[in-house]
């Protein structure tokens, strides 16, 4: 007998806001398992930043995941560094209470949690998922858990939403390593404007800050070797170059935390089987640029949950990836392309600063990539 209609790998963000968006469409709670190798509460410690986007809101909104605790933007600040031009996109523009927010992994974890907790999904946690066999009817997956022997399930669909860091993946269609490391903290400036995310790009990459309660949530893009020595300063050396690089917009940096850092690349394709499908992170890792990670994963398990609601069946995965074809593509091609010629020195950086004071002037442009932002192709 199959033990579940879906199997989802990987409770993170997108692995259980598709559990959720099952039962809100009517799928049987009990036909559904969530996997993860790691307990739901040390998932709640991750102090990760996250951004979210007015849709992403509205989608947790439909299942009963928000409010979290979360910084609202109600602008966002565009600029190249060294050059005139910028762009500011702002709330009132679009007639919305945020263009969209910031909050920490383990808020957005937790609130998923006890949704899913709520409506009865059953989560097997902390368990390994050590291997798979595909038949003809269904998928068998191999499972550990830490002091117990192996245990197998089957399942009519797996759904693979465990993602991980780029450079520990298997590579996809399209992958490209960006020479890039991101430098993430939380640091507070002299003179913070509220509410107000920053995105300053310079030639090794974009530098930005995102509010977050009291302060902002840094994340700074430079070649390896600049980021490994920006990480060994102490803390007045590593404000000090900061300041220097990002400009007096918000004053003085005053403080920062431990810094930690992550390599930064594309790695995103259709991956998949008759009945099993990648989603979120699994799918597309992303260059932070546009901060569309958590965002397009999210739209993922939307329209995976509208497709799956209809039958946990090969058709139903296929319709599916057909549905979300424009919307990743669209989504990939834009943030690789932002990533690529605002960090290089070439003979277009002249004309980006120029560009970005066109899109200011051009309502119609600002609008465009908003809704770009905000909600993906529809």
């Amino acid at each position: 007998m199959i033990d579940y209609d879906i199997a989802i790998c990987g409770a993170g963000p997108a692995g259980m806001a598709l559990a959720a968006l099952l039962v809100k469409r009517g799928v049987n709670a009990a036909r559904i398992v969530l996997v993860d190798a790691k307990p739901l509460e040390q998932a709640m410690r991750d102090p990760r930043t996250l951004a979210l986007s007015y849709g992403s809101r509205q989608i947790l909104e439909q299942i009963g995941a928000w409010p979290v605790h979360a910084t609202a933007i109600h602008e966002i600040h565009v600029s190249r560094r060294g050059q005139f031009g910028r762009s500011m996109i702002t709330r009132d523009e679009h007639q919305l209470p945020a263009l969209g927010y910031v909050t920490r992994y383990g808020a957005i974890v937790e609130a998923l949690g006890n949704v899913c907790n709520r409506v009865g999904i059953t989560a097997l946690r902390p368990v390994r998922v050590t291997g798979s066999d595909e038949a003809a009817d269904s998928v068998t997956l191999h499972l550990e858990r830490d002091g117990e022997g192996p245990r197998v399930l089957r399942a009519a669909v797996v759904v693979q939403a465990e993602g991980g860091l780029f450079g520990e993946q298997a590579d996809k269609a399209a992958t490209r390593d960006y020479r890039q490391t991101a430098i993430i903290a939380q640091v507070h400036t002299s003179a913070p404007v509220a509410h107000r995310a920053y995105e300053r790009f310079t030639s090794e990459g974009p530098l930005a800050l995102l509010p977050q309660d009291d302060g902002y949530s840094l994340v700074w893009c430079a070649r390896p070797g600049n980021a490994q020595a920006i990480l060994a300063l102490d803390d007045t050396a590593f404000l000090a170059k900061l300041g220097e690089t990002f400009g007096d917009r918000l004053g003085k940096f005053t403080q920062a935390t431990r810094r930690l850092a992550f390599p930064l690349g594309l790695n995103a394709g259709v991956t998949g089987t008759a009945r099993s499908v990648a989603i979120g992170n699994a799918a597309q890792t992303l260059h932070p640029v546009a901060g569309q990670g958590l965002n397009l994963g999210l739209r993922d398990a939307t329209e995976l949950a509208r497709a799956l609601a209809r039958g946990a069946t090969p058709q139903a995965l296929a319709g599916y990836a057909t549905q979300r074809r424009q919307d990743r593509k669209l989504t990939v091609r834009l943030t690789d392309t932002m990533a690529r010629i605002f960090a290089n020195e070439s003979a277009l950086q002249p004309l980006l600063g120029l560009g970005l004071a066109a899109i200011d002037i051009a309502a119609p442009a600002r609008a465009v990539l908003a809704e770009l932002m905000m909600y993906g192709r529809r």
